[in-house]
């Protein structure tokens, strides 16, 4: 019997990612997805276009990605960490409202390190980047990344974040992020399952220590995405033992962001199993098949 393809982690034009929800699910079909998740930045505006276009046999995960700040359980400053929220209810109020302050602060945090790049003479104007957005798109350092491209400033996105829009960055400004633990409270409120994306993916920063992970699933963690394309193998298997002993779902994702990100749809994927797991966690929103 064949196994099932499952991709629990993907991005689109109502974050960060370059297809259209539509698009998307396109993608997935084409790559031989079965069961795909839509997890925007901070946003569900995709789902409904995403579950108008899905074609026969395809089922959709609706989820997102939360922007949160967690100790690193070493007694330094918090660290940024993503959180995937997966089948909770788009209309709760604490996710509507702490999704429209996080998108809130997407904006002005971008703003300002556009006006921060343009005055030190690059070739970039807030307005003009906004404008480039889709209508209701959760915005995000990708965009500026791409309009540096546009104005050949660097030779992709990659090569922006990497010189210019790092975290050491001097154009680097900080967001005010969900405390995890209360993101985690808040997913699980509106019916729905909460992973901790990439944990160790260290291209991105400084991560937290295991212990973080030992406490968060004390607080109703549900998964830990594992196999992901920014984990090493020792990552991995360390990843496999805690959520192992932790009874934890282990989730693997490619992360996918169409052309902003090399990565191809199902580079990473999930269990059969684990996708079971995390539906019998979750009472918020129900699969959709096409």
């Amino acid at each position: 019997m064949t196994r099932p393809r499952i991709d629990l982690h993907t991005h689109t034009t109502a974050s960060d990612g370059t297809d259209s929800p539509a698009g998307l699910v396109t993608v997935a079909a084409a790559a031989g997805v079965d069961v795909l998740a839509i997890t925007d930045h901070d946003t569900t505006a995709g789902w409904d276009e995403a579950a108008a276009a899905l074609p026969r046999g395809l089922t959709l995960v609706r989820g997102a990605e939360f922007s949160c700040a967690s100790p690193t359980g070493r007694g330094d400053l918090d660290v940024s960490v993503h959180l995937l929220g997966y089948l909770f209810d788009p209309s709760h109020p604490e996710i509507v409202a702490e999704q429209a302050r996080l998108r809130i602060e997407r904006v002005q945090r971008l703003r300002r390190m556009i006006e921060k790049m343009a005055a030190d003479g690059y070739p970039v104007d807030a307005d003009a980047v906004f404008a480039a957005l889709p209508t209701g798109a959760s915005a995000g350092r990708p965009h500026l990344a791409r309009a540096l491209v546009a104005a050949g400033v660097v030779g992709s996105v990659d090569e922006a974040f990497a010189t210019l829009l790092h975290d050491g960055s001097p154009y680097h400004v900080s967001r005010v992020d969900t405390p995890v633990d209360t993101a985690i409270a808040m997913v699980r409120a509106a019916g729905g399952v909460a992973v901790f994306a990439h944990p160790l993916a260290r291209r991105g920063g400084q991560v937290v220590e295991p212990s973080v992970i030992v406490e968060l699933a004390a607080a109703g963690l549900g998964g830990v995405e594992v196999d992901h394309p920014d984990h090493t193998a020792s990552d991995r298997d360390l990843l496999r033992g805690l959520a192992t002993d932790l009874d934890l779902a282990i989730t693997g994702s490619s992360d996918y962001h169409g052309t902003n990100k090399i990565t191809p749809m199902a580079a990473e994927t999930t269990a059969a199993d684990a996708l079971e797991d995390l539906l019998s966690r979750a009472t918020g929103a129900e699969l959709l098949t096409g």
